[in-house]
Parts: C-alpha cells; structure tokens; sequence
C-alpha cells in the first residue's frame, strides 16, 4: 500500500543539502547588498563566519581559518598546490573525490612520490598502511561512498609530514580530532545548508610554516596564493578574500550558523545527525532487501547515508539492470513529491544516497523510509 505519511521537507541531497529547519528567503533580509565586500560591513560580515565557524567546531586558536573560492574543491586544491611537494605523499581513496585528489596530484602536479591507498567502495583502506614522515591526503567522510574514518586514533602524534583533511561532509556533524590534523577543508552547502561556491580551509601552525618556508616549483595560480613575499596573507584570515564572494551566500552562511548556536552549538549537531542516521539505521535492521553499502558499522557515513538493495532479485540483474532499477526507484520517490535527489552518486554502486545532517528533521526520515518500502516493491513487481 502506497503510505499516506509525507515528508514535510523532501530535501534528501548530499549537495547542496537541506536548508535549516524555517528557513526562508527572507532570512537573507540584512544581506550586504550592491556594496563592495571590502566595504566595512562586507568585510565585517565575512569575519563574522569565520569567527562563528572556529566558535562552533572548536577550532584551536592557533589554526588560521578562510574562506576560499571554489567550494571543498576550491579548498582541498589550495591546499596540495600551495603545500604538496616537499615530502613524498600518501593519499587515501576509496570513493570518487579521494580519487580526484589523487588524479590531481598524480597527474596535474605529477609529483614522482606519491602513492595511493584505496579500497573499493563500502570499504576503507588500510589505514595502518600510512606512513606519517610523508605528507597525507584523505577524506573524513566519503560522500559518495557513505563510508567514513570511524575517529583519527589512527594518524601519528609525532608525525613529520602534514595531513591534509578534505571535511566536507563530516564538519559540523561528526567530531574532528584538530590535534591530529594540519589542514581542514569544508564547504557552505553540505551540513548547514548554505549556498555553493564558497569553502573553508583552516591551518595548523605546522601548515603555515610550510606555507612560509617552500615555494612551489609550479606556477601558483591567483585564486590559490596564501603568501606573499613568504609570508601569510593576513587578509585572508580576517574575512578580505581572494575574489568577489556573493553576499547573498555569506548571509545564509551567517543564517546557518546562528542557527546552529541556536540548538546547541556542535553538541545539538551532532545530536541531530545521530538521531537521523539511527532512523535509517534501525529501518535497515528490519528490512531484508537493503543493506548499508558501508560494509563495517563504526564506518557508516552518519550524513551522506548510501544504501544498496541486498535480496536475491536485484542481485540476480546484470550490473546495467540493476542501475536502471536503482534510477527507477529514486525517480518514483521523485514522482511522488516525498524524496528529492536520492540516486546512488554517477561513479558509485547502484542504491540510493540519503542525507542525514543536522538540517534534516529526524520525523522526515522516518516519514520517508515507508515510501521506499513502496517504491522498491512497485519496481521490483513491474
């Protein structure tokens, strides 16, 4: 039987993600609009998200934070351009973005020692396999893969090189050991909802002074530069940043994180991604045909959740077969008005890919999970 619950938000992306809960346009009403973002109230506006980011995460003092074009993408390739190249390089991948920033460096830095640690998806790497006198690359949170680091008990204290850490789906929504990481990217659109085209990098002290004592032997283009003259920009770090951002986005950057203090600061984040991923987690334990596509349970994505169907006819397609099966289902969820952007990631195994984070209402998941009882059957029955 087709269920007569709805959602009341059928916003399930994994980018951009659901807007706070009561967000509305008219939120961005003190928007700093047609002046320059140098003015005094554009820059103050800038500052003001970099001083409630590091608030609400916890960022240690002496991390430099910044806001950076280009979103995560911008962020994470700031950061290998301008750092990467000193020491060999250890970069882990086992889903799509690991493997971009791993293509990035193999091929567009083409730097002679680094090497890649991968697992397929639904499975993490060997991540005693590191070795910490290199500098190493990794994601927190595979987003495409729902398969995430379970804690960083793993990364060296007494480590030579720097760890660089792409955060975009796990910051704000799972806790991030700083102590153990020297470079920390993210973006506004994952779990606080913002807009696009606008990322964060915050840096260790140790990074920094990679950023002041090596000089790429590259040419640095101008949206990447830190330094000048081997120093730190400053501005940077004080809301004067490398292009024209878009204050409408700053705003709802703004919006966000005072919602966010409004519920408790990271604690209520967190509580919030917890309680909707043990929603799915407990629908999964009673349905036989689905299955996490992360293979180990202290590994599960608690944002950008990814499910794969699990009974013997979908197993018995062929890999072509299944995909469209996968498709049908997300587009009959579609179809229904009750789950927006669902489908398994292009590069990822055939399922659907369900966000979990804070800005999502724990009673819209529990509301959503009958309809895909009801989608699956209606296309497994056709």
């Amino acid at each position: 039987m087709k269920p007569q619950r709805r959602p009341d938000c059928n916003h399930f992306s994994s980018g951009p993600c659901a807007k706070r809960p009561g967000w509305s346009l008219a939120a961005l009403g003190d928007a700093v609009l047609a002046r320059s973002h140098r003015s005094k109230l554009g820059k103050a506006r800038l500052q003001e998200v970099i001083e409630l980011s590091r608030k609400i995460l916890g960022v240690p003092a002496g991390y430099r934070l910044a806001i950076v074009p280009g979103s995560d993408t911008g962020a994470v390739e700031m950061a290998l351009w301008s750092l990467l190249g000193p020491r060999p390089v250890d970069l882990l991948a086992w889903e799509s973005f690991g493997d971009t920033w791993v293509a990035d460096v193999l091929k567009q830095l083409k730097l002679p020692d680094a090497r890649r640690i991968g697992a397929a998806y639904g499975r993490l790497p060997d991540l005693g396999a590191v070795d910490f006198d290199h500098d190493v690359v990794f994601t927190w949170n595979g987003t495409t893969s729902g398969v995430r680091v379970p804690d960083g008990d793993w990364i060296a204290d007494d480590r030579q090189g720097l760890v660089i850490c792409d955060a975009t789906s796990a910051a704000f929504a799972m806790e991030l050991p700083w102590a153990k990481l020297d470079v920390v990217t993210w973006s506004w659109q994952k779990v606080l909802g913002g807009e696009a085209a606008h990322g964060m990098i915050a840096l260790s002290p140790r990074a920094v002074e990679r950023l002041e004592s090596y000089t790429p032997p590259w040419p640095m283009p101008k949206l990447f530069r830190m330094v000048a003259a081997g120093k730190l920009t400053e501005g940077l770090f004080e809301g004067e940043t490398i292009n024209t951002p878009s204050m409408l986005a700053v705003e709802d950057a703004v919006d966000g994180l005072k919602w966010a203090q409004s519920i408790g600061g990271l604690d209520g984040l967190l509580a919030r991604t917890r309680a909707n991923f043990a929603a799915i987690e407990r629908w999964v334990a009673i349905t036989p045909w689905i299955e996490f596509l992360a293979e180990k349970p202290e590994t599960r994505s608690t944002t950008s959740v990814c499910l794969v169907f699990a009974d013997a006819w979908f197993r018995g397609l062929s890999p072509d077969a299944q995909a469209k099966a996968a498709k049908e289902v997300a587009a009959k969820l579609e179809s229904q008005g009750v789950a927006l952007d669902v489908a398994n990631y292009r590069d990822a195994p055939a399922g659907l890919r369900i966000w979990a984070g804070a800005t999502v209402e724990t009673s819209d998941i529990e509301a959503l999970l009958p309809w895909i009882d009801w989608a699956y059957g209606e296309v497994r029955s056709a």
